[in-house]
């Protein structure tokens, strides 16, 4: 029944009306954020990882050949397998990427770290060391004992997995060599 003065529908049906356009808001507002969210989850795991090319002098080296041909198509970190991706045009020279929201990088054929130093903190990891640099993050590995400087940026978040299993790669294709610290 209209209100008696102004003519208006009762007090109910418009608090009740109001209180169902307010829920319809909300529930688009939530199917819209969610359907969003799976799209770009579907995106980044699917589509090709775009990465900032680095410096890399020496990516055509034999020895980043060599070992980015034998790098597994797979690493493991903290249980999950994580598979190589595709890198976004253009993609930098000698670099691997493996995984979808936080990808390890492997780039190969990168000048000597300048954090390598005689009195720098090394890390022996299945025959190989291994300077770590910490970032924000992530760290990244630099192998420095080889005929050309690899790097693996791996999350924070990830295991040892990834970096054993890439130690192992580079100890069983490019034999050791002395530490050059200029």
């Amino acid at each position: 029944m209209p209100d008696s003065d102004t003519g208006a529908p009762p007090r109910v049906v418009l608090v009740t009306a109001a209180a169902l356009a307010v829920a319809l808001a909300v529930a688009v507002a939530v199917f819209a954020l969610t359907l969003r969210s799976e799209d770009s989850t579907d995106s980044a795991d699917s589509g090709p990882l775009p990465l900032v090319p680095v410096p890399a002098p020496f990516a055509t080296a034999a020895g980043c050949t060599t070992l980015l041909s034998a790098v597994p198509t797979e690493l493991t970190s903290n249980g999950t397998s994580l598979k190589v991706r595709t890198l976004a045009d253009p993609a930098p020279p000698a670099t691997v990427a493996w995984g979808s929201a936080d990808p390890l990088v492997l780039r190969c054929g990168l000048d000597r770290p300048p954090e390598l130093t005689p009195t720098a903190a090394l890390r022996l990891v299945n025959k190989v060391q291994w300077l770590q640099v910490p970032g924000d993050g992530s760290s990244t590995w630099y192998v420095v004992d080889r005929e050309v400087y690899a790097a693996l940026t791996v999350p924070d978040s990830a295991g040892t997995g990834p970096l054993q299993q890439i130690s192992d790669t580079v100890a069983a294709k490019l034999p050791p060599r002395p530490l050059r610290f200029s």
